[in-house]
């Protein structure tokens, strides 16, 4: 198989991953009673396109300061953690990052 061929492939099992991510985020947001605005949704499909690359590639994080994540709900890190829990193989620090999106949804 040719690197390009492998490269299309990866590109393509980066996105389904994503999607299928995506797809049970709406489900968790709406059991939350929780909704993010356009600009928001549109962020977040990036950052889980990233995690499902780093899933499936092993890529890591740089390292940061998770204490910068202190103020961070008790809900907002849950749904962040049900979410990383779905890659099935991500590192904590992982959880950090997204819980912004998710502090950041507003309320229905």
């Amino acid at each position: 198989m040719s690197a390009v061929l492998m490269a299309e492939l990866s590109e393509e099992q980066i996105q389904t991953l994503a999607q299928q991510v995506l797809g049970q985020i709406t489900a968790l947001l709406d059991t939350e009673n929780k909704y993010l605005s356009e600009v928001q949704q549109m962020k977040l499909d990036s950052h889980i396109a990233a995690m499902a690359r780093r899933s499936l590639t092993g890529e890591g994080l740089p390292d940061f300061d998770a204490d910068l994540f202190d103020e961070i709900s008790a809900p907002a890190m849950q749904l962040s953690e049900a979410v990383t829990a779905m890659f099935g193989n991500l590192p904590h620090k992982e959880a950090l990052l997204l819980s912004i999106h998710f502090e950041m949804a507003k309320n229905k």
